[in-house]
């Protein structure tokens, strides 16, 4: 079976489901969110394992739950699933015209991507659900990326030390009586309210940041 063929099958059980088991029938795109979740964290599990297997098998349930929500927004004549596999293809097209046409590499390819994107501030779009410690890393990237300029340590750090650090961090804010958790979303809200900061003093010519 082609690629092609095996998605339209996947679809069209979708559809089967949606009339014909009670279960699925009565599902919401709200009610499905603790699915995706898990779906996603499973699928990441398999990943960081290295097990081929599993992998297969839990994207493959993430790519159910991908074509669930498509059909539940088909249903209401929001968008399709082929609508959302046509959306991402031309973002992705439109973001690498050094290979979909003849624009020149270019030399910092995350940066590339990230100025690409429609937002007027590197902290813009930022979902809510993200884990404190995943914002705090996505806040920094786009920064670096983007070019703003706030004062942040760069000294180079091995994942292992990375770990230890961090579970280091979490024991002495526990023997302190700390929420380590609390304490690094106050610190990354701060720092996004830097980065604010620098991109209007960058915007006004101002170069004092």
């Amino acid at each position: 079976m082609t690629e092609s063929a095996a998605l339209d099958q996947l679809v069209e059980v979708m559809r089967r489901l949606r009339t014909g088991c009670p279960w699925d029938a009565e599902q919401t795109h709200l009610s499905l969110v603790q699915y995706l979740i898990e779906e996603t964290a499973e699928a990441v599990e398999a990943i960081e394992a290295g097990d081929d297997q599993g992998m297969c098998e839990e994207l493959g349930d993430l790519l159910f739950e991908i074509v669930f929500h498509a059909q539940l927004a088909a249903e209401r004549g929001a968008f399709s699933f082929d609508d959302l596999a046509q959306g991402v293809a031309d973002k992705l097209i439109a973001r690498h015209p050094y290979v979909f046409a003849d624009a020149e590499v270019p030399q910092d390819l995350m940066a590339s991507w990230e100025q690409r994107k429609p937002r007027t501030s590197a902290v813009d779009g930022l979902p809510e659900p993200l884990s404190t410690l995943a914002r705090a890393h996505k806040v920094i990237t786009r920064a670096r990326h983007r070019g703003v300029s706030v004062n942040l340590p760069e000294e180079p750090i091995t994942a292992a030390e990375t770990g230890t650090q961090l579970l280091a961090l979490v024991a002495r804010a526990s023997a302190a009586g700390v929420d380590p958790d609390q304490a690094l979303r106050l610190a990354v809200r701060q720092l996004e309210q830097s980065i604010r900061a620098a991109e209007t003093s960058a915007q006004s010519g101002d170069t004092e940041v």
